[in-house]
This record gives structure tokens, sequence and C-alpha cells, in this order.
């Protein structure tokens, strides 16, 4: 597929589990406290980081997030289905990003592997929120997104603002298919595809 926005996003540190570029273990230490997968997905190397750069405009950086999310999805894809792939959660570091760049690309992402039975966040350094019982979680030193799989009795209720979206994951099965059997997988056609999907949530 030809990618004129290569470039757009350098890659500085391919997948690890222990970042140099990010100094993302104090953090995730911290957040195990409010996940009970965390730690046994670090513990077992479940959790992997990838560290990029932006370097080029905004509309190319978008596209990049967009398809360093395929490849992160494509990664989790198979390992989902396997003993603890309930654990198994892959980072997009995006430093030097404006976060506006992740805001297209996760919802575009989401309802391509929502019915798969996958699950995208987004970050934004220093953001501040609680968690379910009030408590203030830590606030990321980085910009990420990760993708992990669904927590099916939770997770949709993340959605409660999507609900055919929520749906689709409640009932999702990852038969294997090419999520793009029927959208174009250039960017700019996806952005189209997934605004029409907003449009009519």
């Amino acid at each position: 597929m030809l990618r004129p926005t290569a470039g757009a996003l350098r890659l500085i540190e391919a997948r690890t589990t222990n970042p140099c570029s990010a100094d993302v273990t104090p953090y995730v230490q911290a957040v195990a406290a409010h996940c009970p997968y965390l730690a046994p997905s670090v513990e077992r190397g479940l959790t992997g980081w990838t560290v990029y750069e932006a370097a080029g405009d905004e509309d190319d950086i978008e596209a990049e997030v967009f398809h360093a999310g395929v490849q992160a999805a494509e990664w989790v894809r198979p390992l989902a289905g396997r003993r603890h792939g309930a654990l198994v959660c892959e980072n997009i570091v995006l430093l030097g990003a404006d976060y506006g760049v992740m805001k297209w690309p996760h919802w575009a992402l989401k309802n391509l592997y929502g019915p798969m039975g996958l699950m995208f966040g987004k970050f934004r350094a220093g953001e501040e929120h609680t968690d379910r019982y009030g408590r203030d979680v830590p606030s990321p030193p980085v910009p990420f997104m990760p993708v992990r799989g669904a927590v099916r009795p939770r997770d949709p209720r993340f959605l409660a603002a999507t609900p055919t979206l929520a749906a689709a994951l409640a009932n999702a099965v990852d038969d294997g298919r090419d999520v793009f059997a029927d959208v174009p997988p250039e960017w700019k056609d996806v952005k189209r595809w997934a605004h029409q999907l907003l449009l009519k949530q």
C-alpha cells in the first residue's frame, strides 16, 4: 500500500517491554493499583511499548498514528484468544505529538477492531481522571494509545455514548476476517468512513 505519509512518525524505539526513551515504569507501577490485569501482564512480558516521535505535519501524523494502531491491533489479535490473552496490551507512545492527532485514528480503530473484540484507548500526558471508586489515577508521563483484548462484562459500559459500538464489542467474535474488506485501507477514505459512523451514533 502506497503511504505518502510514511515518515511522519519517526520510530524511536521498536516494541519493548521496558522502553528507555520513555520512562513509563513508575507510571505502570502506580496504575497497577487500579487495574487488576496490569501487574500480571507486565510480569509475563505481555505489555509492550513502541515509541514514536512526531516528525511531520498534523494530517500526516494522524495517518501514521492510524497505521501504527493497525500494526498493534494485528499483533494483539492472534494472541488475544490464547492462554493469558486477556493480559496482552500494546501501547503506542507518541512523543512530541499533539493529543488531537489521536482523535480520528482512535475512533476509526475502535470501530474497525471493536467487532473483533479489541479495545483502544487514548491518553494525553498529564491527563487527570479518577477510577470507578473515585480514586485519582496517576497521570501518564507521555501521550499514548493502548490496544488490548476487551473485557466483555466491563468494557462495553465505557462506550455508553456510542451504543452501536458498545453492542459490537459486547458481541464480538474474531473470525480472522480482513477488517479492511469493506473499507478502503487509505487513511483519507477510512477517515470518511469513520466520520459517517460518528454521524449515525
